[in-house]
């Protein structure tokens, strides 16, 4: 696997290549926002470490750029505290995001964690529910024809609702399959993923296809 790695810090950037390189895979590194969309166009990395905090072009930018052209998993590096930053980074179409300092063992299996959620070993069915169809293995989402690009949470959680639609999942067994059972993730990180799928499933013609049953869960609506 090729990852690209982003951060403006010289001695965090070759601690992390080395703790990359020693689990095995293959690094490209940039040090400010430009040379990461330059690498990326280039390089066509299959995992993307993008600290927040660049210079000029900060992380927010590069990765709402990335997002128009590719559905790379992306995770965000930030030394910022405000909650706010990080459900931002996750809008905009990361998949998760870690508070510096961290260790790079903890970082290496975040990104193994990721991976192996955006890559299914086993092939699963394609699901269906009205016009709405998702084939987990293709990576491919449509409503009535039109593609709907997702990201690797947002086809998670979708796929998990497909399976049983009428179903209602509650937001800890939401977070406990899709991010895993000892996942530190927040309701507001899970908000933003659901904000971000409701959003790409109407303007695709799915209308309110997600349904929050008020102090029980999600579930979906009936797609005529």
């Amino acid at each position: 696997m090729k990852i690209l790695l982003v951060d403006d810090d010289p001695r965090l950037r070759d601690l992390v290549r080395l703790a990359l390189e020693r689990a095995g895979w293959q690094v490209v590194t940039a040090a400010d926002g430009q040379e990461a969309l330059l690498h990326a166009s280039r390089e066509v990395p299959d995992f993307i470490v993008l600290d927040i905090g660049l210079p000029e072009l900060d992380g927010f930018e590069v990765c709402r750029r990335i997002r128009q052209r590719s559905e790379v998993p992306i995770l965000f590096l930030t030394a910022r505290d405000d909650e706010v930053d990080c459900v931002l980074g996750l809008e905009l179409g990361a998949d998760d995001y870690v508070t510096k300092p961290f260790s790079p063992r903890a970082l290496v299996a975040r990104i193994k964690a990721i991976t192996k959620r955006s890559q299914p070993t086993q092939k699963p069915a394609a699901l269906t529910h009205g016009t709405l169809s998702l084939d987990p293995q293709a990576h491919r989402c449509q409503i009535a024809g039109q593609e709907v690009a997702l990201t690797a949470r947002e086809q998670g959680i979708l796929h998990l609702l497909l399976q049983d639609p009428v179903r209602i999942r509650s937001r800890a067994e939401l977070i406990a399959t899709i991010w895993g059972a000892s996942s530190p993730v927040s309701d507001r990180t899970l908000d933003s993923h659901l904000r971000n799928l409701r959003a790409k499933l109407e303007q695709a013609g799915g209308g309110d296809l997600i349904e929050t049953v008020h102090a029980v869960g999600i579930r979906l609506r009936t797609l005529i």
